[in-house]
């Protein structure tokens, strides 16, 4: 039943004849330490009005905030994570974000620089039996309303680690995204948090819409 209501959402965002926005994606909060509302004011919200203008969807402005134990997360197509720390799954915590996964949703890990060292032991509690694994540059979620031939863009320079983009694939169908050494969230934020590049403020909107896109496109199917 949650994979068919999570079929309707995408059906909803990518064919939207509503007035008023009726769904949100969701910034993901969790436990251990880590600061999960590192981007918490302006980098959903600012993603959320780059795909309304240009990819035609009707997101609702305003971010959900969801507890990653929570029933709530169903509410949601679409999780975004982020951090520089700990990040702890307790095994109720693990088996409610498997079964958001495997019934449809999509969670987005944007390493932050220092959740990376958490990010794999954790994934692993959720789908013991799955490896994360870098995706092609030839990955249909490079190559959507933007085009992307080299991978991710590289935002923010970090440890200068060239960016990789690593997915969980279950039953063929990619149900987790972890953009490494990029940093798109920070790249989403307003220009005064960070005084980006306009360029490369940009090229983290083209990315973060690619994801928004073929997340919903591949929900609707």
């Amino acid at each position: 039943m949650r994979k068919i209501i999570f079929t309707i959402l995408a059906l909803s965002f990518i064919n939207v004849k509503a007035a008023d926005p009726s769904f949100k994606i969701a910034l993901l909060k969790y436990n251990g330490g880590g600061d999960w509302y590192a981007n918490l004011e302006t980098s959903l919200p600012n993603l959320i009005t780059f795909c309304n203008s240009n990819l035609g969807t009707n997101i609702n402005p305003e971010q959900g905030i969801v507890e990653v134990g929570s029933p709530e997360i169903f509410d949601y197509p679409f999780l975004h994570m982020t951090g520089h720390g700990n990040w702890v799954l307790s095994n109720a915590e693990a088996e409610n974000l498997r079964k958001y996964l495997v019934s449809g949703g999509f969670l987005h890990i944007d390493d932050n620089f220092g959740i990376d060292p958490f990010v794999r032991p954790q994934l692993k509690k959720v789908f013991p039996e799955l490896d994360l694994v870098e995706l092609p540059f030839s990955f249909p979620i490079y190559h959507q309303k933007f085009d992307f031939p080299d991978g991710l863009p590289k935002i923010h320079e970090h440890e200068g680690k060239a960016p990789q983009g690593f997915g969980l694939i279950y039953e063929g169908r990619l149900v987790c995204f972890y953009s490494f050494e990029s940093d798109l969230g920070d790249g989403w934020e307003d220009f005064d948090v960070h005084k980006d590049k306009p360029e490369l403020h940009q090229k983290a909107l083209k990315m973060g819409a690619n994801l928004i896109q073929y997340v919903f496109n591949q929900q609707g199917k």
